[in-house]
């Protein structure tokens, strides 16, 4: 098992579906009003470089559920790059606390904690992966259906999320569409990784310029900003390009049983309209409530690998 939580690419499939299993278990004792202490004791720290609702909340808020205790850290205060080096950031934090979630803009940047940390760190999001919200999202898929029997159909920028949906797919053998313009499809070495790990899974990750013919028969229609933090004076060009991509009621017509998700933050009537974000078959509120229970069993997994009693 690997010591931190970077991407799923780095995990087996065995390792993935038993922290699906263990984060389902999670929500059913949470919404049963228990909370077992698992990591009594024990203390996260938190580093972010970009705005978090989300992912602030539910690692504070897990970690507090199993015991533990998180303590913020900000840029400005710990000064990664400026102040002190990543090398020492790591080598220091693993002297006092238990583990690390760190959300940043360069993924290099947190590997390098990784690479340094005696501790496990979690990626938190960075601008290529954001590997707990693809945890979150198989969560909210079981839920529904088996995800190797599901057509999951992402639709719009070839971003973070999308890479480690693909990823995801990947490891697991599950079939994955992608419908997004060339010239913002995710990047190359995604490409690579997902077939790689693909011929081995069974995965069918396709790819699609036009959306609607990516959609059809789709369980799942998945799409999310156009315009990702670091990126606002793309925002207008963005809206030009994507326009045809938006999640509407036209679209949605082509897949109508299909359910729809999207990680949030989301800019109504841009990339989805309220009509679908708000609808019966939007399962948005419920991909951030599994964001909780996920990352629960991914803390829990990596702060306390000998297991949990």
């Amino acid at each position: 098992m690997p010591k931190d939580f970077l991407t799923v690419a780095d995990w087996s499939a065995e390792e993935l579906l038993g922290l699906l299993a263990r984060a389902q278990e999670l929500r059913s004792l949470h919404r049963a009003g228990q909370r077992p202490q698992t990591l009594q004791g024990r203390t996260l720290a938190m580093y972010f470089e970009k705005p978090s609702l989300r992912t602030h909340v539910t690692f504070e808020a897990g970690i507090a559920q199993l015991g533990g205790h998180a303590i913020v850290l900000r840029p400005d205060q710990v000064g990664i790059g400026t102040r002190e080096s990543a090398l020492d950031v790591a080598l220091n934090l693993s002297l006092w606390i238990d583990g690390l979630m760190a959300r940043t803009f360069s993924h290099e940047l947190v590997e390098q904690l990784a690479e340094h940390a005696a501790i496990p760190v979690i990626n938190g999001l960075t601008d290529r992966l954001h590997p707990c919200q693809a945890m979150a999202d198989l969560q909210t898929i079981a839920n529904l259906m088996n995800p190797r029997d599901a057509t999951i159909c992402y639709v719009g920028d070839g971003n973070n999320v999308v890479s480690s949906l693909i990823l995801l797919a990947a490891v697991l053998g599950m079939r994955c569409r992608v419908a997004t313009p060339s010239s913002h499809r995710p990047p190359s070495w995604v490409d690579k990784k997902a077939a790689e790990l693909g011929a081995v899974s069974g995965a069918e990750i396709s790819w699609f310029e036009d959306p609607e013919s990516a959609v059809e028969g789709a369980d799942f229609i998945y799409t999310d900003t156009w315009t990702s933090m670091g990126q606002e004076e793309e925002a207008e060009e963005r809206r030009k390009v994507f326009a045809p991509y938006q999640v509407n009621r036209r679209l949605v017509a082509r897949a109508p049983k299909a359910w729809l998700m999207h990680c949030l933050p989301a800019h109504r009537e841009e990339e989805i309209t309220g009509e679908m974000l708000d609808g019966d078959r939007s399962l948005i509120y419920e991909q951030a409530e599994n964001r909780l229970h996920a990352q629960k069993a991914i803390l829990e997994r990596v702060m306390r690998p000998e297991g949990v009693e």
